[in-house]
């Protein structure tokens, strides 16, 4: 599985010892505003630059308005800095119709896109139709909202060898990212916290601190 920092915020982006490799970074509106950024070009621009520097292979980064004209102008400007700077760039917009138009121009662009919110079957196979080179449900809420989401996610990895990859998004627990591990999705969003957090585990610090224990009193029975 592909994991990605979910964040804006360039200063949480170095992770620890302990935590795994990442792919790259994926932002939205909502995070650039978070971050305390700006959502424009310029910061969407800065945020490559950061990647690039981070050592990151790849960024996605979610338009922020319909305007195909706009979708067209970002697009070729983060393309273009993408490729200068050996970035692997992906552009995310809304799954909902209204986004059509952006949707044309990525296609037209060749550019590898992701529709973010999906949210049921019947979007995904719209998605599919689209030729989206991701899907990005949100499990959290998903599941905060009453729904089952695995007959989805499962849906989502079924189509994966030829349609776009599942990215799950908005995971709120270890135990959900194995059973995701385990289904077969493709790839991961997570807060650098997230990673973080889990990269530890009350369990294995009991059973070193066992070891320790165990390894004292042996070498003390042995004097």
């Amino acid at each position: 599985m592909k994991l990605y920092l979910d964040s804006a915020q360039v200063s949480t982006w170095a992770l620890p010892p302990g935590c795994p490799p990442v792919c790259g970074v994926t932002t939205n509106p909502t995070l650039v505003h978070q971050a305390g950024l700006r959502v424009s070009l310029d910061s969407y621009e800065a945020l490559i630059r950061a990647a690039a520097d981070h050592g990151m292979a790849e960024v996605m980064l979610q338009l922020p308005s319909p305007d195909a004209t706009q979708a067209r102008a970002w697009q070729e400007r983060l393309h273009q800095l993408s490729t200068n700077a050996g970035i692997a760039l992906t552009i995310k917009l809304p799954c909902h119709p209204d986004w059509l138009p952006c949707i044309a121009e990525m296609q037209r662009a060749q550019q590898a896109f992701l529709l973010t919110g999906l949210s049921n079957a019947v979007q995904l196979l719209w998605a599919q139709s689209l030729g989206a080179t991701w899907v990005a449900p949100y499990v959290g809420r998903l599941a905060t909202d009453g729904r089952d989401v695995w007959p989805l996610m499962e849906a989502c990895v079924a189509g994966q060898d030829h349609g776009p990859g599942l990215l799950a998004a908005s995971i709120k627990s270890a135990d959900v990212l194995a059973r995701l591990m385990a289904c077969g999705a493709a790839a991961a969003t997570l807060p650098p916290a997230s990673l973080v957090a889990w990269s530890g585990d009350a369990l294995t610090l009991a059973a070193i601190a066992q070891f320790e224990r165990d390894t004292a009193a042996s070498l003390h029975q042995a004097r």
